[in-house]
């Protein structure tokens, strides 16, 4: 049962982050095939958002936007991943192209090239690019990599919710020094473009213009360096 008070708290966080949805949102949006519809990703989003108001206490310790984002992206994953945006078989196509890649880094000890690649997936070299083109928008963490294996527990009610601050927490994981070292591990190109998206957040077109090549081609290489450290991760047991 809810006072009053608690009832009107409640609605007031409600409505002091609804933007922060939005937002969270377009940035999430801006990431992913034109498919995927931004008012679909609101929807979840403020799924999360009512989720994080209902578990957030006052004596959480964390500061309750930092624990909102972390629920609403959550929830915005979720429903990419039940509303099943990416083909069935396109994901099949990128977890080939990830093996391939792990195999090749073994025999060859270093990362494999576009046409080591394609070479091995039997696929001439304008065939995979254009593999990678039709794959845009595969992420380096899916909703279902963070579950166990029995499907109940989830990465982020693991390192999230039982500590004062779920955002130190996350960042305190090896999981994350996993993912600096495989970005270190990426070809110099990959790394840079990795740089631009991530770090100075650019999009497709400004990285395209500072590398000097199309926007299209700039989505082929995310593509790959997404599957390239993902492959890293695997490797090293990430799940």
């Amino acid at each position: 049962m809810y006072t009053v008070k608690g009832k009107a708290d409640k609605n007031s966080l409600l409505t002091e982050h609804m933007p922060l949805v939005k937002r969270l949102a377009h940035q999430m949006k801006a990431k992913l095939p034109p498919s995927v519809e931004v008012d679909d990703l609101v929807q979840a989003g403020m799924i999360g958002l009512l989720d994080a108001i209902n578990r957030y206490e006052e004596n959480h310790g964390a500061q309750f936007e930092t624990y909102a984002v972390l629920r609403i992206r959550g929830a915005m994953l979720d429903e990419l991943r039940s509303s099943d945006w990416m083909p069935r078989s396109t994901r099949a196509n990128m977890r080939k192209v990830e093996q391939a890649m792990a195999t090749l880094q073994q025999q060859l000890g270093r990362p494999p090239s576009e046409s080591e690649v394609a070479k091995s997936l039997k696929l001439s070299l304008a065939d995979y690019q254009d593999l990678l083109g039709d794959s845009g928008g595969h992420q380096l963490v899916y909703y279902e990599d963070f579950h166990d294996e029995e499907g109940s527990d989830s990465f982020l009610d693991r390192y999230a919710v039982d500590d004062d601050d779920p955002l130190k927490s996350l960042l305190d994981t090896d999981f994350r020094q996993t993912v600096i070292d495989a970005i270190d591990a990426l070809p110099p190109r990959e790394k840079m473009l990795m740089g631009l998206y991530y770090e100075e957040e650019l999009n497709l077109k400004e990285i395209g213009a500072v590398m000097g090549v199309s926007e299209s081609r700039v989505s082929q290489l995310h593509t790959q360096a997404v599957a390239r450290l993902r492959t890293y991760l695997r490797e090293r047991s990430w799940t």
